[in-house]
């Protein structure tokens, strides 16, 4: 699945399918796309990505992660690489939420992944293949990704 040697983003959901014990197929996919993220160096992820991942895996997730585990969890995300917004950040996700017609949610991560010069977000919450900008979203659940 990461074949690239260019910075590659991770999204929320996939993070949480990852350890997700009930996830299946998908945790198996995701699990192995964020060791392998990990083995390369090449994994990139924002605070917001560490806050939602914590949020959902400790509150959403059926079994939860226990609160400990899930701090473990976001420590080692830290040592990713790792974009921290600012409001110039905010203001131009803004513009990619207005022009792509996209949850701002999604266009923070957008704008984080940019930032950090990724190629690619893997996430299922985007249309896979389409390219935002200099970002190209990729669903590691999709045999074609």
């Amino acid at each position: 699945m990461t074949e690239s040697t260019d910075r590659q983003f991770i999204d929320t959901n996939v993070l949480v399918y990852a350890h997700d014990l009930s996830a299946g197929d998908k945790r198996l996919r995701a699990k192995s796309l964020f060791h392998a993220l990990w083995e390369s160096e090449l994994g990139c992820v924002s605070v917001q990505v560490m806050q939602e991942f914590y949020v959902i895996a400790t509150n959403r997730l059926k079994p939860s992660l226990d609160p400990e585990q899930a701090k473990r969890i976001v420590t080692l995300l830290g040592t990713w690489h790792l974009h921290r917004p600012g409001p110039q950040d905010v203001a131009d996700a803004i513009d990619l939420h207005r022009r792509y017609q996209i949850s701002f949610w999604d266009a923070m991560i957008l704008q984080s992944a940019a930032q950090l010069g990724c190629e690619t977000l893997w996430s299922e919450d985007l249309n896979a293949g389409q390219t935002y900008g200099s970002v190209e979203v990729r669903n590691p659940f999709d045999e074609r990704s």
